[in-house]
Protein backbone atom coordinates (compact mmCIF):
# COMPACT_ATOMS: atom_id res chain seq x y z
CA UNK A 1 0.00 0.00 0.00
CA UNK A 2 1.35 3.23 -0.99
CA UNK A 3 0.30 6.64 -0.70
CA UNK A 4 -0.86 6.54 -4.60
CA UNK A 5 -4.12 5.03 -2.72
CA UNK A 6 -5.17 8.53 -2.05
CA UNK A 7 -4.72 9.39 -5.77
CA UNK A 8 -6.89 6.07 -7.02
CA UNK A 9 -9.54 6.34 -4.24
CA UNK A 10 -10.17 10.14 -5.57
CA UNK A 11 -10.55 9.67 -8.96
CA UNK A 12 -12.30 6.31 -9.03
CA UNK A 13 -14.75 6.58 -5.98
CA UNK A 14 -15.82 2.78 -6.58
CA UNK A 15 -13.36 0.98 -8.24
CA UNK A 16 -12.08 -0.52 -5.07
CA UNK A 17 -13.56 -0.52 -1.35
CA UNK A 18 -10.53 -0.04 1.09
CA UNK A 19 -10.46 -1.96 4.53
CA UNK A 20 -9.51 0.29 7.61
CA UNK A 21 -6.33 -1.37 7.75
CA UNK A 22 -5.30 -0.41 4.03
CA UNK A 23 -6.24 2.55 4.98
CA UNK A 24 -4.34 2.97 8.45
CA UNK A 25 -1.26 1.92 6.82
CA UNK A 26 -1.45 3.94 3.79
CA UNK A 27 -1.27 7.34 6.60
CA UNK A 28 0.96 5.10 8.22
CA UNK A 29 3.39 5.52 5.38
CA UNK A 30 2.85 8.95 4.46
CA UNK A 31 3.90 10.11 8.20
CA UNK A 32 7.05 7.97 8.17
CA UNK A 33 8.49 8.88 4.64
CA UNK A 34 7.15 12.00 4.31
CA UNK A 35 7.50 13.71 7.94
CA UNK A 36 9.88 11.29 9.69
CA UNK A 37 12.35 12.32 12.67
CA UNK A 38 11.31 15.77 13.93
CA UNK A 39 11.51 18.01 17.06
CA UNK A 40 8.54 19.33 18.93
CA UNK A 41 7.71 21.65 21.94
CA UNK A 42 4.95 22.05 24.23
CA UNK A 43 3.57 20.70 27.77
CA UNK A 44 3.17 17.23 28.90
CA UNK A 45 -0.13 15.92 30.01
CA UNK A 46 -1.85 12.55 30.95
CA UNK A 47 1.19 11.31 31.91
CA UNK A 48 1.13 7.22 32.21
CA UNK A 49 4.58 5.04 33.37
CA UNK A 50 3.75 1.21 32.84
CA UNK A 51 5.76 -1.72 34.88
CA UNK A 52 7.67 -2.37 31.89
CA UNK A 53 9.07 0.87 31.52
CA UNK A 54 7.53 2.60 28.49
CA UNK A 55 6.11 5.94 29.34
CA UNK A 56 3.01 7.54 27.64
CA UNK A 57 2.02 11.72 27.65
CA UNK A 58 0.48 13.63 25.80
CA UNK A 59 2.33 16.76 24.23
CA UNK A 60 0.03 19.50 24.11
CA UNK A 61 -0.17 23.53 22.99
CA UNK A 62 -2.98 26.14 23.34
CA UNK A 63 -4.29 24.68 19.99
CA UNK A 64 -3.69 20.55 19.45
CA UNK A 65 -2.45 17.94 21.05
CA UNK A 66 -0.05 15.12 20.35
CA UNK A 67 0.29 11.18 22.18
CA UNK A 68 3.45 10.33 22.27
CA UNK A 69 5.30 7.35 23.84
CA UNK A 70 8.74 6.51 24.85
CA UNK A 71 9.76 3.35 25.13
CA UNK A 72 12.24 1.94 27.54
CA UNK A 73 15.86 1.89 27.33
CA UNK A 74 15.22 3.67 23.77
CA UNK A 75 15.15 7.02 24.55
CA UNK A 76 17.29 9.41 26.78
CA UNK A 77 16.06 12.23 28.94
CA UNK A 78 18.03 15.13 29.58
CA UNK A 79 16.70 16.24 32.80
CA UNK A 80 17.80 15.20 36.48
CA UNK A 81 13.77 14.97 37.55
CA UNK A 82 11.05 12.72 36.28
CA UNK A 83 8.88 13.34 33.61
CA UNK A 84 5.35 14.83 35.04
CA UNK A 85 2.11 16.67 33.61
CA UNK A 86 2.87 19.80 33.41
CA UNK A 87 6.36 20.13 32.33
CA UNK A 88 7.42 22.23 29.31
CA UNK A 89 9.56 19.84 27.29
CA UNK A 90 10.75 19.37 23.48
CA UNK A 91 11.11 15.89 22.42
CA UNK A 92 12.47 14.36 19.15
CA UNK A 93 10.80 11.47 17.57
CA UNK A 94 9.50 9.70 14.54
CA UNK A 95 5.96 10.34 13.84
CA UNK A 96 3.87 7.04 12.89
CA UNK A 97 0.44 5.33 13.59
CA UNK A 98 -0.70 2.81 16.27
CA UNK A 99 -2.58 0.77 14.07
CA UNK A 100 -4.87 -0.93 16.24
CA UNK A 101 -6.19 2.43 17.86
CA UNK A 102 -5.53 4.19 14.26
CA UNK A 103 -4.05 6.92 16.08
CA UNK A 104 -0.67 8.96 14.97
CA UNK A 105 1.51 9.62 17.60
CA UNK A 106 5.39 10.03 18.27
CA UNK A 107 7.61 7.73 19.21
CA UNK A 108 10.15 9.36 21.16
CA UNK A 109 13.81 9.63 21.49
CA UNK A 110 15.15 12.03 23.21
CA UNK A 111 13.39 14.51 25.71
CA UNK A 112 14.76 17.77 27.32
CA UNK A 113 13.48 20.58 29.19
CA UNK A 114 12.53 23.34 26.55
CA UNK A 115 14.98 25.71 26.12
CA UNK A 116 17.83 23.33 27.06
CA UNK A 117 18.84 23.61 23.11
CA UNK A 118 19.24 27.42 23.46
CA UNK A 119 21.29 26.75 26.62
CA UNK A 120 23.81 24.13 25.18
CA UNK A 121 24.24 26.56 22.45
CA UNK A 122 25.27 29.24 24.91
CA UNK A 123 27.28 26.98 26.63
CA UNK A 124 29.47 25.55 23.32
CA UNK A 125 30.24 28.88 22.00
CA UNK A 126 30.79 30.96 25.66
CA UNK A 127 33.30 27.69 25.66
CA UNK A 128 35.16 28.29 22.48
CA UNK A 129 35.40 31.89 23.30
CA UNK A 130 37.04 31.51 26.38
CA UNK A 131 39.47 28.78 24.76
CA UNK A 132 40.24 30.60 22.20
CA UNK A 133 41.37 33.19 24.65
CA UNK A 134 43.49 30.51 26.49
CA UNK A 135 41.45 30.51 29.50
CA UNK A 136 41.22 26.75 30.03
CA UNK A 137 45.38 26.48 29.06
CA UNK A 138 46.85 24.06 31.85
CA UNK A 139 49.68 26.37 32.00
CA UNK A 140 47.93 29.00 33.30
CA UNK A 141 46.44 27.15 35.39
CA UNK A 142 47.90 27.22 39.59
CA UNK A 143 49.05 24.82 42.03
CA UNK A 144 46.49 23.43 45.27
CA UNK A 145 48.76 23.80 48.14
CA UNK A 146 48.45 20.69 50.00
CA UNK A 147 48.50 21.62 53.74
CA UNK A 148 46.19 24.62 53.33
CA UNK A 149 45.39 26.35 56.55
CA UNK A 150 42.81 28.22 55.68
CA UNK A 151 39.85 27.85 52.90
CA UNK A 152 37.12 29.89 51.57
CA UNK A 153 34.08 28.60 50.52
CA UNK A 154 32.00 30.41 48.60
CA UNK A 155 28.34 28.87 47.83
CA UNK A 156 24.92 29.13 49.39
CA UNK A 157 24.55 29.59 53.07
CA UNK A 158 22.00 27.05 53.33
CA UNK A 159 22.49 24.63 50.87
CA UNK A 160 23.61 20.82 51.49
CA UNK A 161 26.86 21.19 49.35
CA UNK A 162 27.96 23.66 52.57
CA UNK A 163 26.87 20.62 55.32
CA UNK A 164 28.69 17.89 53.51
CA UNK A 165 31.66 20.60 53.11
CA UNK A 166 31.72 21.40 56.69
CA UNK A 167 31.48 17.37 57.92
CA UNK A 168 34.01 16.11 55.95
CA UNK A 169 36.71 19.58 56.84
CA UNK A 170 35.80 18.81 60.58
CA UNK A 171 36.62 14.90 60.41
CA UNK A 172 39.58 15.15 58.34
CA UNK A 173 41.07 18.25 59.40
CA UNK A 174 39.65 20.08 62.73
CA UNK A 175 42.45 22.41 62.79
CA UNK A 176 42.12 24.29 59.00
CA UNK A 177 40.54 27.59 59.07
CA UNK A 178 37.14 27.66 56.99
CA UNK A 179 35.81 30.94 56.02
CA UNK A 180 31.94 30.64 54.41
CA UNK A 181 31.46 33.63 51.79
CA UNK A 182 27.53 33.11 51.28
CA UNK A 183 25.80 34.12 47.97
CA UNK A 184 23.29 33.31 45.78
CA UNK A 185 23.84 30.22 43.75
CA UNK A 186 21.37 30.00 41.04
CA UNK A 187 18.43 32.33 39.50
CA UNK A 188 18.90 36.25 38.50
CA UNK A 189 21.75 38.04 39.51
CA UNK A 190 23.77 34.99 41.58
CA UNK A 191 26.56 34.99 38.71
CA UNK A 192 27.17 38.53 39.75
CA UNK A 193 26.93 37.82 43.77
CA UNK A 194 29.64 34.52 43.03
CA UNK A 195 31.65 37.04 40.63
CA UNK A 196 32.08 39.36 43.27
CA UNK A 197 32.49 36.93 45.84
CA UNK A 198 35.50 35.61 44.33
CA UNK A 199 37.04 39.19 43.98
CA UNK A 200 36.42 39.90 47.54
CA UNK A 201 38.09 36.92 48.75
CA UNK A 202 41.13 37.49 46.92
CA UNK A 203 40.95 41.30 48.63
CA UNK A 204 40.63 40.13 52.43
CA UNK A 205 44.22 41.14 53.68
CA UNK A 206 43.06 44.61 52.50
CA UNK A 207 39.82 44.66 53.97
CA UNK A 208 41.50 43.37 57.26
CA UNK A 209 40.58 39.86 57.10
CA UNK A 210 43.09 36.75 57.05
CA UNK A 211 44.04 35.70 54.03
CA UNK A 212 43.07 31.87 52.59
CA UNK A 213 45.12 29.37 50.78
CA UNK A 214 42.58 28.23 48.05
CA UNK A 215 39.04 28.87 47.69
CA UNK A 216 36.47 26.69 46.50
CA UNK A 217 33.50 27.91 44.00
CA UNK A 218 30.66 25.13 44.96
CA UNK A 219 26.90 23.91 44.89
CA UNK A 220 25.04 20.51 44.89
CA UNK A 221 23.41 18.88 41.76
CA UNK A 222 20.28 20.02 40.06
CA UNK A 223 19.52 20.95 35.87
CA UNK A 224 21.24 22.66 33.40
CA UNK A 225 19.03 26.09 34.20
CA UNK A 226 19.88 25.58 37.85
CA UNK A 227 23.40 25.39 37.36
CA UNK A 228 23.77 28.16 35.42
CA UNK A 229 24.78 30.46 37.16
CA UNK A 230 27.94 28.99 36.82
CA UNK A 231 28.42 28.70 33.05
CA UNK A 232 28.07 32.96 32.64
CA UNK A 233 31.60 34.47 31.50
CA UNK A 234 31.51 36.42 34.89
CA UNK A 235 31.97 33.82 36.62
CA UNK A 236 34.58 32.60 34.72
CA UNK A 237 36.59 35.58 34.04
CA UNK A 238 36.29 35.75 37.89
CA UNK A 239 37.91 32.77 38.21
CA UNK A 240 40.66 33.11 35.81
CA UNK A 241 41.48 36.61 37.11
CA UNK A 242 41.91 35.45 40.79
CA UNK A 243 45.48 35.20 42.37
CA UNK A 244 44.63 32.85 44.73
CA UNK A 245 44.16 28.83 43.38
CA UNK A 246 40.68 28.21 42.55
CA UNK A 247 38.66 24.74 43.04
CA UNK A 248 35.33 24.43 40.82
CA UNK A 249 33.14 21.73 42.79
CA UNK A 250 29.22 22.19 40.75
CA UNK A 251 26.62 19.86 40.82
CA UNK A 252 27.36 15.87 40.38
CA UNK A 253 30.20 13.94 38.57
CA UNK A 254 28.37 14.23 35.52
CA UNK A 255 27.88 17.77 35.33
CA UNK A 256 30.52 19.75 33.70
CA UNK A 257 30.23 24.01 33.47
CA UNK A 258 32.46 26.53 32.14
CA UNK A 259 33.81 27.51 35.27
CA UNK A 260 35.07 23.72 35.86
CA UNK A 261 37.76 24.24 32.70
CA UNK A 262 38.49 27.40 33.89
CA UNK A 263 39.32 26.00 37.86
CA UNK A 264 42.43 25.44 38.95
CA UNK A 265 41.24 22.05 39.76
CA UNK A 266 38.18 20.80 38.89
CA UNK A 267 36.58 18.12 41.67
CA UNK A 268 33.26 16.09 41.03
CA UNK A 269 31.29 17.01 43.46
CA UNK A 270 31.60 19.26 46.79
CA UNK A 271 32.25 16.36 49.11
CA UNK A 272 35.08 15.26 46.59
CA UNK A 273 36.46 18.55 46.70
CA UNK A 274 36.91 18.65 50.73
CA UNK A 275 38.67 15.25 50.12
CA UNK A 276 40.75 16.55 47.98
CA UNK A 277 41.91 19.69 49.61
CA UNK A 278 43.06 18.84 52.89
CA UNK A 279 44.77 15.30 54.20
CA UNK A 280 43.27 13.08 56.98
CA UNK A 281 44.79 14.53 59.95
CA UNK A 282 44.32 11.36 61.97
CA UNK A 283 45.77 9.23 59.39
CA UNK A 284 48.89 12.18 59.00
CA UNK A 285 49.07 11.94 63.13
CA UNK A 286 49.59 7.95 62.43
CA UNK A 287 51.97 8.52 59.97
CA UNK A 288 53.82 10.63 62.10
CA UNK A 289 53.88 8.29 65.24
CA UNK A 290 55.12 5.66 63.03
CA UNK A 291 58.06 8.00 61.68
CA UNK A 292 58.80 8.86 65.06
CA UNK A 293 59.41 5.39 66.52
CA UNK A 294 62.09 5.11 63.25
CA UNK A 295 63.99 7.74 64.05
CA UNK A 296 64.06 6.89 67.83
CA UNK A 297 64.46 2.99 66.67
CA UNK A 298 67.51 4.42 64.16
CA UNK A 299 68.99 6.99 66.15
CA UNK A 300 69.26 4.48 69.27
CA UNK A 301 71.27 1.79 66.85
CA UNK A 302 73.27 4.50 65.67
CA UNK A 303 74.12 5.93 69.59
CA UNK A 304 74.93 2.18 69.93
CA UNK A 305 77.16 1.54 67.10
CA UNK A 306 78.84 5.09 67.80
CA UNK A 307 79.91 3.78 71.70
CA UNK A 308 80.90 0.55 70.20
CA UNK A 309 83.21 1.87 68.02
CA UNK A 310 84.75 4.22 70.75
CA UNK A 311 85.03 1.67 73.32
CA UNK A 312 87.51 -0.64 70.49
CA UNK A 313 89.31 2.93 70.05
CA UNK A 314 89.80 2.99 73.54
CA UNK A 315 91.34 -0.21 73.73
CA UNK A 316 93.66 0.00 70.96
CA UNK A 317 97.64 0.29 70.97
CA UNK A 318 96.90 4.55 70.31
CA UNK A 319 94.87 5.13 73.17
CA UNK A 320 97.50 2.73 75.73
CA UNK A 321 100.50 4.90 74.78
CA UNK A 322 99.47 7.79 72.86
CA UNK A 323 103.45 9.30 73.38
CA UNK A 324 104.96 6.52 72.91
CA UNK A 325 103.15 6.41 69.50
CA UNK A 326 103.42 10.02 68.72
CA UNK A 327 106.75 9.50 69.07
CA UNK A 328 107.50 6.69 66.68
CA UNK A 329 105.67 8.46 64.47
CA UNK A 330 107.23 11.33 64.37
CA UNK A 331 110.80 9.19 63.71
CA UNK A 332 109.15 7.16 60.77
CA UNK A 333 108.06 11.16 59.53
CA UNK A 334 111.73 11.85 59.47
CA UNK A 335 113.12 8.83 58.03
CA UNK A 336 110.73 9.67 55.40
CA UNK A 337 111.75 12.96 54.95
CA UNK A 338 115.55 12.26 54.67
CA UNK A 339 114.54 9.38 51.75
CA UNK A 340 112.83 11.76 50.20
CA UNK A 341 115.26 14.04 49.85
CA UNK A 342 117.82 11.68 48.57
CA UNK A 343 115.55 10.70 45.98
CA UNK A 344 114.89 14.18 44.99
CA UNK A 345 118.97 15.00 44.73
CA UNK A 346 119.58 12.07 43.02
CA UNK A 347 116.96 13.16 40.34
CA UNK A 348 117.95 16.68 40.12
CA UNK A 349 121.90 15.03 39.18
CA UNK A 350 120.21 12.71 36.75
CA UNK A 351 118.99 15.80 35.08
CA UNK A 352 121.92 17.55 35.24
CA UNK A 353 123.89 14.91 33.75
CA UNK A 354 121.42 14.09 31.02
CA UNK A 355 121.40 17.58 30.19
CA UNK A 356 125.28 17.93 29.73
CA UNK A 357 124.94 15.12 27.54
CA UNK A 358 122.40 17.19 25.36
CA UNK A 359 124.38 19.90 25.32
CA UNK A 360 127.31 18.15 24.16
CA UNK A 361 125.60 16.44 21.40
CA UNK A 362 123.95 19.88 20.36
CA UNK A 363 127.02 21.47 20.37
CA UNK A 364 128.38 18.47 17.82
CA UNK A 365 125.37 19.05 15.30
CA UNK A 366 125.48 22.75 15.16
CA UNK A 367 122.45 23.37 12.76
CA UNK A 368 124.31 26.26 10.99
CA UNK A 369 126.93 24.27 10.08
CA UNK A 370 124.67 21.77 9.03
CA UNK A 371 122.77 24.22 7.19
CA UNK A 372 125.73 25.44 5.52
CA UNK A 373 126.63 21.75 4.03
CA UNK A 374 123.19 21.31 3.01
CA UNK A 375 123.53 24.39 1.20
CA UNK A 376 126.53 23.44 -0.96
CA UNK A 377 124.85 20.29 -1.79
CA UNK A 378 121.85 21.93 -2.74
CA UNK A 379 124.52 24.09 -5.37
CA UNK A 380 125.94 21.17 -6.65
CA UNK A 381 122.63 19.33 -7.88
CA UNK A 382 121.55 22.17 -9.04
CA UNK A 383 124.38 23.10 -10.97
CA UNK A 384 124.39 19.16 -12.36
CA UNK A 385 120.60 19.38 -13.20
CA UNK A 386 121.74 22.56 -14.93
CA UNK A 387 124.39 20.84 -17.14
CA UNK A 388 122.75 17.51 -17.45
CA UNK A 389 119.57 20.05 -19.33
CA UNK A 390 121.77 21.68 -21.53
CA UNK A 391 123.50 18.36 -22.71
CA UNK A 392 120.13 16.32 -23.07
CA UNK A 393 119.04 19.35 -25.01
CA UNK A 394 121.67 19.44 -27.49
CA UNK A 395 121.39 15.69 -27.73
CA UNK A 396 117.97 15.90 -28.82
CA UNK A 397 118.91 18.94 -30.99
CA UNK A 398 121.85 16.62 -33.14
CA UNK A 399 119.12 13.83 -33.52
CA UNK A 400 116.70 15.85 -35.13
CA UNK A 401 118.96 17.44 -37.29
CA UNK A 402 120.30 13.69 -38.49
CA UNK A 403 116.84 12.44 -39.05
CA UNK A 404 116.11 15.67 -40.92
CA UNK A 405 118.94 15.15 -43.32
CA UNK A 406 117.92 11.15 -43.72
CA UNK A 407 114.55 12.34 -44.65
CA UNK A 408 115.73 15.05 -47.15
CA UNK A 409 117.71 12.03 -48.56
CA UNK A 410 115.43 8.91 -48.45
CA UNK A 411 112.29 11.32 -48.55
CA UNK A 412 109.71 11.08 -51.85
CA UNK A 413 111.51 14.58 -53.30
CA UNK A 414 114.88 12.99 -53.18
CA UNK A 415 113.09 9.84 -55.25
CA UNK A 416 111.32 11.96 -57.46
CA UNK A 417 114.72 14.05 -58.44
CA UNK A 418 116.45 10.88 -59.19
CA UNK A 419 113.69 10.70 -62.14
CA UNK A 420 110.77 8.55 -60.27
CA UNK A 421 107.46 9.31 -59.89
CA UNK A 422 104.73 8.44 -58.07
CA UNK A 423 100.90 7.61 -58.91
CA UNK A 424 97.54 7.79 -57.11
CA UNK A 425 93.75 7.08 -57.67
CA UNK A 426 90.89 9.58 -57.65
CA UNK A 427 90.65 8.93 -54.20
CA UNK A 428 94.41 10.10 -53.26
CA UNK A 429 95.59 6.05 -52.91
CA UNK A 430 98.62 5.35 -53.90
CA UNK A 431 99.05 2.70 -56.60
CA UNK A 432 101.80 0.34 -56.17
CA UNK A 433 100.44 -2.80 -57.66
CA UNK A 434 98.63 -3.20 -61.60
CA UNK A 435 96.21 -5.21 -59.37
CA UNK A 436 94.78 -1.92 -58.18
CA UNK A 437 93.44 -0.56 -61.84
CA UNK A 438 91.33 -1.01 -64.31
CA UNK A 439 90.62 0.49 -67.76
CA UNK A 440 89.07 3.78 -67.90
CA UNK A 441 90.20 4.47 -64.01
CA UNK A 442 91.18 8.02 -63.58
CA UNK A 443 95.45 8.13 -62.07
CA UNK A 444 97.18 11.18 -61.39
CA UNK A 445 101.22 11.16 -61.60
CA UNK A 446 103.46 13.10 -59.51
CA UNK A 447 107.20 13.81 -61.10
CA UNK A 448 109.42 15.84 -59.77
CA UNK A 449 108.20 19.35 -61.27
CA UNK A 450 104.71 18.55 -61.36
CA UNK A 451 102.17 16.00 -61.61
CA UNK A 452 99.77 15.15 -64.75
CA UNK A 453 96.41 13.26 -64.90
CA UNK A 454 95.58 10.21 -67.27
CA UNK A 455 93.18 7.38 -67.85
CA UNK A 456 94.23 4.07 -68.14
CA UNK A 457 93.30 2.90 -71.73
CA UNK A 458 94.63 -1.13 -71.52
CA UNK A 459 93.98 -3.29 -69.03
CA UNK A 460 96.62 -4.26 -66.61
CA UNK A 461 98.57 -7.62 -67.98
Amino acid sequence: MTPDLFANAVSTPAAHVYSVTEITRAVRTVLEERVGVVWVEGEISNYRKQASGHQYFTLKDAASQLACVLFARAGAWRKQAPLADGMHVQVRGALTVYEARGQYQLNVQIVQAAGAGLLQAKFEALKRKLEAEGLFDPARKRPIPKFPAAIALITSSTGAALRDMLNILARRAPCVRVVIVPVRVQGEGAAEEIAAAIAETNRFPELGVAAVDVLVVTRGGGSVEDLWAFNEEIVARAIAASALPVVSAVGHEIDFTIADFVADLRAPTPSAAAELLVPDCAELARRFSEIAVQLRRHASRSIEQHRARVALLGRGELFRQPELRLREAAQRLDLAAESHRRAVRSRLDEARRKLAELAALLRHHRPDQMLAILRAQFAALRRQLSDSALRRLAEVRQRFTNARELLRVLGPDATLLRGYSVTTSSDGRLITSTAQVRAGMQVTTRVRDGAFGSEVTEPPR
